[in-house]
This record gives structure tokens, C-alpha cells and sequence, in this order.
């Protein structure tokens, strides 16, 4: 129950900012134009907070949190009295307006570039990309790729971590093949090509890494217990963090790979589990308990592990200079720019499937896991979701900023603008369109969670 509030507290803060910024960009460039703003709210419904500035905008905190509005003075909705023509959206030349319309999205990959900024001064800890693994008879092994590679570029890019094969593999859907270079024995670069033509990627199943075959390196667990889950059958039978689990049912374990095909094949038994204890052993009675699988029922008791420590060299932090932050803050922000065209153009053609469209809920998990995280993962995840928010509002479909700004190309190569009959038309097509993928990506989300 605390990490569905913890979400939904995280979910609710980041949408807040990114509404704010987004209309922000709305907002002030609208001022900058002379334009009258009538109101700026940050959700919708009934207002919960207001206030009223000296140039007549009231600012509003309204009740349903899930986005955000700039109204502005604007004949075709509002009697305009002659005194304030001037000010009135629709009197402004279609450059101001497209500049008005563009300024939401801009500020959302602006806002990007700053939380990137941020998160890399503050600091980002993670690891290199050390292939722990590689399955048989899979498109990694029949590349080429062995344990110990450090996949240090793919394709024209560098990837000093995992987050950026990830991105980078990602963004080859659909494609033939990709070039992935290693390193490999500490020195040796060696360049392979993956063969992706027969590549079945889902998102919602598996990782681009473990569909391609590539397990990432992590220290081997150890049998020492490092959390017990609340609700659990370790919790009800007594064992703590620390314990190390030395036997089950008499039988010593070696390795917690053991350990855990011993606990997966007794749903539903009571079991003994003898533990070290502060220097001295415990045997400890448990009831396993049942949970479903693809392949059937498996057993379940509710704890994980320690790990070794992680070699020197492998875990390192993005931790930069102002000077150098900003540029990697500006070419990160680059890069999830271009890999969301990438990812509509694939949607459009049929390369990613639809299914792999995310919704509220699964923004929402998202912010909580980062929130929980850290201050650098949480940033990150601002930056991601903002850029996203600010290309799905340039899509040419009216109802989104794109959709405004379409119009305003037409009228500006014509010389006149797009009559009110067609845009009204455009809207209707528009909002069933967006009001479309917006269940679409809603089903998607419960269905991963039911």
C-alpha cells in the first residue's frame, strides 16, 4: 500500500512540473507576443488554489491533476472589447502564433537539457556494460559475443553503460542488423554484427538484452540474506536480514541458485531451514507458499540476497564539470529526441506493436521507482518523460500543439487561413484519434499488472 502512494505522490509531483514547464513555455512567450492571458492552470476542474496578477491572469491549482491549460484572449471564443483587439491571440501574425503554439514543446526539451544538467553535477552511479553471459544458439552467440566483452559502442555511438546499449539496441527494431564493438580481454576492440532479421522483441516480456541473448555481469549472490519482503512466508517464519541459510531439510546448499530450485519445487510444503545467526545456527520452520507460473505452481518464500562485491573498475559515476555536464546534458537530451521520432516512425510501420504503448500507470510506477532511487534517477526520468511530452505534442494530429502548428504552416504558405469548417472537422478526427491511443495505452497498463 505505502509504494502505490509513494508512486501515485511521485506520479502527481513529476506531471506537475512537466504541465508547469510545458505551459510555461505557452505561457511566457504568449506574454512576450502582447498576448492577453486569461488563465493559467496546472490540472483541471475545480480550483483549489488561485490568484490573480497584476496584468490580469489568474493563476489556478485545480482538483484533477492530469494536465494543464494556458486560455488566452482570443476573438473566435471571446467577445473582445475594441480596446483590447490588440491583444487578442487570433490578431497576432501567424509567426507570434506559431511561435506561441512551439514554445510549449520547446521548453520541454529545454527542461530536459536542465534536469540532465543537474543529474549529471549531482551524479549518476552505474556500471559497465560487462557481458555476464551468453545464451546458446542465440542472435548474440551466433555474432560472436562471449562473457566478459564490454560492449563499448553500438553503431556509430558510445555506450558507457547499460542504459545506453539498452537505448541503442532499442532503437535497431525493424532494422536488418546492428554493429555492436567490444572490448575484450581488458584491451582487444573486436567489431560483430548482430543479425536482427529474425529478432522477436517484446518490451513487456523481456528485456533487448535477454531477447538478443546477453545476460549484464552482476556479482554472484552470496546466501546471506539481505531482505525479507513484508507479508511473506520468511517474515511469518522469523528469518532476518543477515541470516545466512546454510541448509534446507538437512541438505546443505552451496550457491543460491540451489537454494532457490530447492524453495521453487515445494510450493505449499513446511520446510527446515537451518541459518547462521550471529555466530551460532538456527533452524527455522516455513511454509513455502504457491504462486503462478507460465510452466505451473512454484514455491515462494520471500527473500533476496546478498551479493559479492562488484570488481574494481565496474561500477563508476557520471559526475561532471558544468562545462562538460551541459554537453552531455544537451547530447542525451539529442538522443531521446531522436530515438522518440525513431520509436513513432516504427509504431506508424508496424516494427513496434501497439502493446508497447505506456500509459498513466505505468508513468506513474516509473516515477515512483526512480523517486525511490535517488534524486539523479529521478531527474532522469523528468528528462525522459519531458521530451516525450514535448514530441507527442508536435505530432501534426489537431487537439495537440502539432495539430495547431499545422494549420498555422498552411495558413502561412496560403496566406489565408484553414476555414473554420475543416478545423472543426480536424478536431473531431483528432480527439477520437488521441482519446483512441489514450485507452489503447491504459488497457495496456492494466493488463501488465493484472
Amino acid at each position: 500500500m505505502f509504494s502505490f502512494f509513494w508512486s501515485l505522490a511521485a506520479f502527481i509531483v513529476a506531471l506537475g512540473i512537466l504541465v508547469a514547464v510545458h505551459e510555461w513555455g505557452h505561457f511566457y512567450i504568449a506574454r512576450r507576443c502582447g498576448v492577453q492571458v486569461e488563465r493559467f492552470s496546472i490540472g483541471f476542474g475545480k480550483p483549489l488554489w488561485r490568484r490573480t496578477d497584476r496584468h490580469g491572469t489568474e493563476f489556478v491549482i485545480a482538483a484533477i491533476p492530469l494536465g494543464g491549460y494556458v486560455r488566452m484572449l482570443d476573438g473566435r471564443v471571446d467577445d473582445v472589447p475594441p480596446e483590447l483587439e490588440h491583444k487578442a491571440f487570433n490578431n497576432k501574425s501567424v509567426g507570434q502564433r506559431m511561435a506561441i503554439i512551439a514554445a510549449g514543446p520547446g521548453v520541454n526539451f529545454l527542461f530536459a537539457i536542465l534536469a540532465l544538467f543537474l543529474m549529471y553535477l549531482v551524479g549518476l552511479q552505474t556500471v559497465k556494460p560487462v557481458v555476464g553471459s551468453v545464451e546458446p544458439q542465440t542472435i548474440a552467440a551466433e555474432a560472436g559475443l562471449t562473457a566478459g566483452d564490454e560492449i563499448i559502442q553500438v553503431g556509430e555511438r558510445s555506450t558507457p553503460d547499460w542504459e545506453a546499449v539498452n537505448m541503442e539496441l532499442v532503437s535497431r527494431v525493424g532494422n536488418g542488423s546492428a554493429t555492436v564493438v567490444v572490448q575484450r580481454n581488458g584491451s582487444q576492440q573486436q567489431t560483430y554484427q548482430l543479425s536482427l532479421a529474425n529478432w522477436n522483441f517484446d518490451p513487456d516480456k523481456e528485456s533487448a538484452l535477454n531477447s538478443l541473448g546477453i545476460t549484464p555481469f552482476r556479482p554472484k549472490p552470496t546466501l546471506e540474506i539481505a531482505f525479507v519482503g513484508e507479508d511473506t512466508p520468511a517474515q511469518a517464519a522469523g528469518l532476518q536480514a543477515d541470516d545466512k541459510i546454510l541448509a534446507l531439510n538437512e541438505k546443505s546448499v552451496d550457491t543460491w541458485q540451489a537454494l532457490v530450485a530447492l524453495i521453487t519445487d515445494k510450493p505449499g510444503e513446511t520446510v527446515a531451514i537451518t541459518v547462521l545467526r550471529d555466530g551460532q545456527e538456527q533452524v527455522i520452520n516455513a511454509t513455502i507458499a504457491r504462486r503462478d507460473t507460465p510452466e505451473g505452481q512454484s514455491g515462494y518464500l520471500g527473500v533476496s540476497p546478498n551479493s559479492e562485491p562488484w570488481p574494481d573498475g565496474y561500477v563508476f559515476t557520471h559526475q561532471y564539470n558544468p562545462m562538460e555536464a551541459m554537453g552531455r546534458a544537451i547530447d542525451k537530451t539529442w538522443r531521446l529526441m531522436t530515438l522518440s521520432v525513431e520509436m513513432l516512425g516504427k509504431l506508424i510501420t508496424g516494427d513496434m506493436s501497439v502493446k508497447n504503448l505506456s500509459g498513466p500507470i505505468s508513468i506513474a510506477q516509473g516515477a515512483g521507482v526512480s523517486a525511490g532511487i535517488g534524486l539523479a534517477y529521478f531527474l532522469s526520468f523528468l528528462a525522459l518523460i519531458s521530451v516525450n511530452l514535448g514530441i507527442i505534442n508536435l505530432i501534426p494530429l489537431p487537439m495537440l500543439d502539432g495539430g495547431h502548428l499545422m494549420y498555422f504552416i498552411i495558413e502561412w504558405l496560403t496566406g489565408k487561413p484553414v476555414p473554420e469548417a475543416a478545423q472543426e472537422w480536424g478536431f473531431r478526427i483528432g480527439g477520437a484519434l488521441l482519446f483512441m491511443i489514450m485507452g489503447i495505452a491504459i488497457i495496456n497498463d492494466i493488463t501488465r499488472i493484472v
